[in-house]
């Protein structure tokens, strides 16, 4: 039976849908945005800064299920501009430094006011 994972101060949520749910070995981490959950705002105006903050709360949620970015094996990102591609490929490389998992990147659907970036990881664990 899947299991709700929902990390209360670590990472932003919604009441619209999971942080991440556990299905037997698998953990599908949702689409995670770059918002500070001290402040609750976008960490910055970068896609580097948004990226970072992204991760960081993907890693919390990972973390409040017994895993870690080493268990990741694909990860998605959503770009709101195409042109930003190099500057997410900067910050992510420092996440995933060797070996990393399998990914795609395409463009946002949605139009969110200054919103970059959104990140969803599927984990396996044991």
């Amino acid at each position: 039976m899947p299991r709700q994972i929902i990390t209360t101060a670590n990472a932003p949520g919604s009441p619209l849908y999971s942080q991440a749910v556990k299905a037997g070995p698998h953990l599908l981490v949702s689409g995670i945005v770059g918002i500070d959950p001290a402040t609750g705002s976008l960490a910055g105006d970068t896609i580097q800064d948004q990226t970072r903050q992204a991760l960081t709360n993907c890693q919390t949620i990972l973390q409040a299920s017994g895993a870690s970015l080493d268990d990741v094996t694909e990860v998605g990102i959503l770009l709101t501009n195409p042109a930003d591609f190099a500057g997410l490929n900067e910050e992510y490389a420092r996440w995933f430094p060797s070996q990393p998992p399998a990914r795609y990147v395409a463009k946002l659907g949605v139009d969110l006011p200054g919103l970059l970036v959104s990140i969803r990881m599927t984990a396996f664990t044991t």
